[in-house]
C-alpha cells in the first residue's frame, strides 16, 4: 500500500468468492464512491468464468457516472493467487448449491420443522455449518500462510461459526464478522422517532444503539435518538402497531404476501412485550432461534405474524434474474450504475486504514465484551475501528430475562463449533436434537439428521456418515 495524504493507493483486496452473484457488485459500487482510497481486487471463485465475468463488471465500474476512485480487478486461477500478500481479505460464498439448500430448508418440513432462512440455526444452519466449516478451515490456513497481517471480513452464514472456525484454525488472525441485521432495526428505530416525535427523515445512523448477543439474535439494552432515550417511545409504538404490524419498507405491491423477504415488524414488537428489550434482527432471522412453537409451528402461524417461509424455489428465481443481470452488464445492454448498498465493509476499509472512525456491530470473539458469555464465543456488539485497530466496546451482560434465550443458542454454537472441529457427528446430532426448533421425538431427529447427511453428502466427506448410523 502506498499512503499518501488523507489517501491510500495501491490497496490489494482478496475476493474469495468472487463470481459472487451480487454481494461482488455492492462492493465494487460502495469502492468507487469513495476518492481516498484505489488499488486491485483479486478474484477467487472455484467457479472461474464466474469470477472472470465480475472482472470485466469491476472493471466497466471505473467508467460509471460518479466514479470517484480506479480499481482493478483480476480474476485468478488460485487462492493462493488471490491471497498472496492482500491486505484485506473478503469472503464472501455459498457453501454447496442450492440442491443442498432446499434439503437444509424443506427436508425439515415433513416432520412440522419449519425455517425461515435456514442459514444460521435450526437443522438447515446446522447442515450447512457441518458443509462450511471445513472451507473455512482450509481459507485460515491459506490466510495464515499467504497473508498473515491481512484485515478478513467475512459475510458467509452461519456467521458465528464461520467466525469462530477462523479463530480457532489461525488465533492470531485478524478477522471480524460483518451483519446488516442490526441496522434494519436501526431503521425501524427512525420510523419510531417519526410516529411517536413527528421528526422525520432521521437516517440510521443518527440512533445510537448498544447490541447484545449473538448474530441473527441481538438485541438492544440501549437505544437513543440525541439525548432522548426510545425505549419509552417504542413502548407506545409496539401498542399501535403490535397487533396489525408495521410495514416500514413495502408497498402495496411489495410486502410480506408477496415477498417472503419482507414482514412487519410484529415478531420484533412481540418479543419486546414479552421481555422488555429490542429484538435487533429482522424477523424472518429472530423467529429461527427462538422455540419452535412460538412463531414456527404451523404455515397458519407464520402468516398470523405477517412473515413468510423463504423458498429455495424462490431463491431460485431470484438467481436467475441476477444472471441475467450480469449478462446484460458484462454484454453492455445495461450500464453499470453505482450505489451505496448501506454495507459498512468499505467504511470499515477505510477506518482500518487511518482515513476516518467507525463505531459499528460486528461479530468478534467474546474477550468480556459481553461478561455472562463464555469467553471465546463469538459475540456480536459495537466495535471502535481505528488505524489498524479494531476494539470491541463492553457491551455488558446479556439482561436477564433473555439469558435463558441467547446463552442457550450460544452454547449450541459452541458444541457445533467442537463436533465440526472433530468431525464428531455425535456432538453434532446432540447440538441437532437439542436445537429449539427441533420439536421431534429424538428417533426422528435422528432419522431427520441422517436424511439431510445423506441429501449433501457430497460436502461431507470429512464425516463418517456410516458409522453414525
Amino acid at each position: 500500500m502506498k499512503f499518501l495524504d488523507k489517501k491510500v493507493e495501491d490497496i490489494k483486496i482478496s475476493y474469495i468468492g468472487g463470481g459472487s452473484r451480487g454481494w461482488a457488485w455492492g462492493l465494487m459500487s460502495d469502492l468507487l464512491s469513495y476518492d481516498d482510497i484505489s488499488g486491485d481486487v483479486y478474484l477467487y471463485d472455484i467457479d472461474k468464468e464466474a469470477a472472470k465475468l465480475n472482472e470485466i463488471i469491476g472493471e466497466k465500474g471505473n467508467n460509471a457516472k460518479g466514479a470517484k476512485s480506479i480499481w482493478h480487478y483480476h480474476a485468478v486461477d488460485t487462492i493462493e493467487e488471490s491471497l498472496n500478500g492482500a491486505n484485506f481479505v473478503i469472503i464472501s460464498i455459498l457453501p454447496g448449491s442450492f440442491d443442498e439448500m432446499e434439503s437444509d430448508v424443506h427436508a425439515p418440513e415433513k416432520y412440522g420443522i419449519y425455517q425461515t432462512v435456514g442459514d444460521s440455526t435450526g437443522p438447515g444452519g446446522i447442515l450447512r455449518a457441518m458443509r462450511t466449516v471445513p472451507m473455512y478451515e482450509y481459507i485460515a490456513e491459506k490466510i495464515k500462510e499467504c497473508c498473515p497481517d491481512a484485515w478478513v471480513i467475512n459475510y458467509t452464514n452461519p456467521m458465528t461459526l464461520c467466525t469462530r472456525t477462523l479463530y480457532r484454525v489461525f488465533p492470531n488472525i485478524k478477522a471480524f464478522g460483518c451483519c446488516h441485521e442490526v441496522f434494519g432495526t436501526q431503521r425501524l428505530l427512525a420510523k419510531v422517532v417519526k410516529e411517536e416525535m413527528g421528526i422525520d427523515n432521521v437516517e440510521r445512523h443518527e440512533i445510537k444503539v448498544n447490541p447484545v448477543g449473538v448474530n441473527h439474535f441481538t438485541w438492544l439494552t440501549e437505544a437513543k435518538y440525541k439525548d432522548v432515550d426510545l425505549f419509552p417511545k417504542y413502548v407506545d409504538f409496539c401498542k399501535k402497531f403490535r397487533y396489525k404490524g408495521y410495514n416500514a419498507i413495502g408497498t402495496l405491491l411489495d410486502n410480506w404476501k408477496t415477498n417472503t423477504f419482507r414482514f412487519d415488524e410484529m415478531v420484533k414488537m412481540d418479543l419486546f412485550q414479552k421481555f422488555g428489550w429490542i429484538a435487533a434482527a429482522g424477523d424472518r432471522h429472530l423467529v429461527e432461534f427462538c422455540p419452535g412453537k412460538w412463531y414456527l409451528s404451523s404455515p397458519e402461524r407464520v402468516k398470523e405474524m405477517h412473515f413468510g417461509l423463504t423458498t429455495v424455489a424462490m431463491r431460485r428465481e431470484i438467481l436467475k434474474k441476477r444472471l441475467d443481470m450480469r449478462e446484460a452488464l458484462v454484454t453492455g445492454k445495461k450500464e453499470v450504475e453505482l450505489k451505496l448498498t448501506g454495507e459498512e465493509g468499505v467504511n470499515q476499509i477505510r477506518a482500518l486504514l487511518g482515513l476516518t472512525e467507525l463505531i459499528t456491530n460486528v461479530n468478534l470473539p467474546n474477550i468480556g465484551q459481553i461478561p455472562n458469555l463464555p469467553l471465546g464465543a463469538i459475540v456480536e456488539t459495537n466495535a471502535v475501528f481505528r488505524s489498524n485497530s479494531l476494539k470491541p466496546v463492553f457491551a455488558g451482560d446479556i439482561p436477564e430475562s433473555i439469558y435463558p434465550l441467547v446463552s442457550r443458542i450460544c452454547g449450541e454454537q459452541e458444541l457445533i463449533n467442537i463436533g465440526c472441529a472433530n468431525k464428531d457427528l455425535n456432538i453434532l446430532f446432540n447440538a441437532f436434537a437439542n436445537d429449539p426448533l427441533v420439536t421431534i421425538p429424538v428417533d426422528d431427529a435422528k432419522k431427520l439428521f441422517i436424511e439431510m447427511c445423506e441429501n449433501t453428502k457430497e460436502y461431507l466427506s470429512m464425516y463418517n456418515l456410516k458409522d453414525f448410523k
